[in-house]
């Protein structure tokens, strides 16, 4: 199984790649591959960023996606998990989704959980609204969410989850619905919504 979220115009409030943060430090997880970012980002849109400590050049991180490993001893589960933590790409996404089906496929994932956050007339004093879309209407059995009916612009999840399901990777998507008004980041509550919807 996979959890993956994508930083930009899936997450806002940063509450999807949130959970992939919150998972990854709760479950020790170790980094395992980093796709080449120089193909599929304009580095003037999303650009490096360095770590200068007195004075000292001591880091420089570019904008890409990155996959790590979870396994079964820290996160109580039957198998282990693959978390992945990106930043939608700016151009060439048949290629990027290409590259992480092949290295789906090489883990051995079965199905993909994917989340996303979006800014909605939602108010904050109600639950956060989730919605859900799947590659079969089985997998939505006890998903929390209501189904979702949309038809419009797509952001990389789309993407990842139409090809996904093309390559026989079974795939859920997970919406959930921040209040325009609050969408400062973080939003630990829609965080955790998606993170108990995701589990």
């Amino acid at each position: 199984m996979a959890i993956a979220a994508f930083e930009g115009w899936n997450d806002a409030a940063e509450a999807a790649s949130g959970v992939v943060n919150h998972l990854g430090i709760a479950w020790q997880s170790t980094p395992i591959a980093a796709i080449d970012p120089d193909d599929f980002y304009d580095f003037q849109v999303n650009r490096p960023v360095i770590e200068v400590v007195a004075g000292k050049t001591e880091r420089l991180i570019w904008p890409t996606t990155r996959l790590s490993l979870a396994r079964t001893a820290t996160t109580g589960l039957s198998k282990d998990v693959v978390l992945v933590h990106g930043v939608e790409p700016n151009m060439r996404w048949r290629g990027f989704t290409d590259e992480l089906i092949s290295g789906f496929t090489e883990l051995g994932v079965e199905t993909l959980i994917l989340a996303g956050a979006l800014l909605a007339d939602s108010p904050h004093t109600r639950p956060v609204p989730v919605t859900v879309s799947g590659s079969s209407t089985q997998l939505l059995r006890g998903v929390g969410g209501e189904a979702s009916d949309y038809k419009g612009s797509s952001g990389i999840v789309g993407v990842l989850q139409y090809s996904c399901a093309a390559a026989d990777i079974q795939t859920v998507s997970l919406w959930a619905s921040v209040p325009h008004y609050v969408a400062q980041a973080p939003s630990p509550k829609v965080t955790l919504t998606l993170r108990s919807s995701a589990s």
